[in-house]
C-alpha cells in the first residue's frame, strides 16, 4: 500500500467557530510518511503538532490539539475530509488558533482536495506495514447511556444515533460503509448544529463566538431557524463527520471495524481512539 498526499497546495480562510478569529489555512503536500500535522505559522518557534491522539488537549464542543504552547482547535472537519479523501500525509499551516468553520461542514475542504487531486507519496521511505491493524474483539467506552465502540468487521463502516428532546431533531440514525465517494456524498456536506436555547449560555462561556446562521444549523421548539436542511437527518450525519475526524487521529492505527456511536461527543470519540491506540501498542509489545 502506497501512502497518499495531495497533488498541490491549496488554501482556505474563514472565521473560527469558538474564537471568532479569522485564519488562513494552507494545506501542502507531504510526500514523506509522517502523517498529517499542523504548523502554527504565527508562532515561528513552535514545533509541529501531529494530528494524533497523543496531541489532544481539549474536547469541549470541538477537538483541540496542542504541542507545548502551540494549539489548534476545531480540527475535526478538515481531518475528516483528508481521511475521507484518502490523504495520509499533509502539512497544514495555519496563522491562528482555530481552523475556519466555513459553511459548518467539510464540503469546502473536500472540494479543495478534489481540485488538486490525491497522489502517491515517496517510495524511498516506503513502510511495508501500512496495512491497518486487526481488531480482535469489540472495544466500547461509555458515559451514562452514551457510548462509542468498535466492532471487528471485514469492511470499514460508521453508524451513529442521536436523541434530542427538541422535536426538530428528535431521534436520528445513519450508517454508511466507508469509501471516499460515500463520504463525500453522504457525510461531508452535513453542517454543524445547535439549539437556540443554548446560544446565550455558550457565548457567555466564551464559546461559539464565530457561530452564525450562515455556518451552523440552529433548532428551536418551533423548528429550524435557518432551513432548508441538506438531508432530512443532517444533524446525525454531522455527528458522523465529527466521529470520522476524531478517529482519524489514529492514523495508520485505525483498524478496519464497524464504529458505532450513540449520543456520544468529541470526548468519547477521542477516548475510544486512545483506548484502541493503547490496545494496539500493548499487542505489539
Amino acid at each position: 500500500m502506497n501512502s497518499k498526499t495531495i497533488g498541490a497546495e491549496f488554501k482556505l480562510q474563514g472565521i473560527g467557530l469558538h474564537s471568532g478569529v479569522l485564519t488562513e489555512v494552507r494545506v501542502k503536500p507531504e510526500r514523506s510518511q509522517v502523517g498529517r500535522y499542523f504548523v502554527r505559522t504565527d508562532l515561528p518557534q513552535a514545533s509541529p503538532i501531529a494530528a494524533a491522539v497523543e496531541s489532544v488537549s481539549l474536547t469541549t464542543l470541538s477537538t483541540e490539539l496542542a504541542r507545548g504552547e502551540a494549539k489548534v482547535r476545531t480540527v475535526e472537519h478538515l481531518l475528516a475530509a483528508l481521511f475521507g479523501s484518502g490523504v495520509d500525509n499533509a502539512r497544514i499551516e495555519i496563522n491562528g488558533p482555530e481552523l475556519p468553520l466555513l459553511d459548518g461542514s467539510a464540503l469546502n475542504w473536500i472540494e479543495a482536495i478534489a481540485s488538486v487531486g490525491v497522489v502517491n507519496g515517496k517510495n524511498d521511505d516506503f513502510i511495508p506495514n501500512l496495512a491497518p491493524p486487526i481488531l480482535k474483539e469489540p472495544i466500547f467506552v461509555r458515559e451514562g447511556d452514551a457510548f462509542v465502540g468498535a466492532i471487528p468487521a471485514d469492511r470499514l463502516r460508521f453508524s451513529y444515533g442521536i436523541d434530542f428532546a427538541c422535536s426538530a431533531i428528535g431521534n436520528q440514525w445513519h450508517s454508511f460503509e466507508f469509501s471516499p465517494s460515500n463520504f463525500a456524498a453522504e457525510i461531508a456536506p452535513a453542517r454543524t448544529f445547535g439549539l437556540a436555547e443554548q446560544v446565550e449560555q455558550l457565548q457567555k462561556a466564551g464559546l461559539i463566538k464565530g457561530g452564525t446562521l450562515e455556518n451552523a444549523l440552529v433548532a428551536s421548539d418551533r423548528g429550524w431557524l435557518n432551513p432548508p436542511l441538506r438531508f432530512a437527518n443532517e444533524p446525525v450525519r454531522h455527528k458522523l463527520l465529527d466521529l470520522v475526524g476524531d478517529l482519524s487521529l489514529l492514523g495508520s492505527s485505525l483498524p478496519v471495524a464497524h464504529f458505532l456511536a450513540y449520543k456520544a461527543s468529541h470526548k468519547l470519540h477521542v477516548k475510544l481512539a486512545k483506548t484502541i491506540f493503547d490496545s494496539i501498542v500493548a499487542s505489539r509489545e
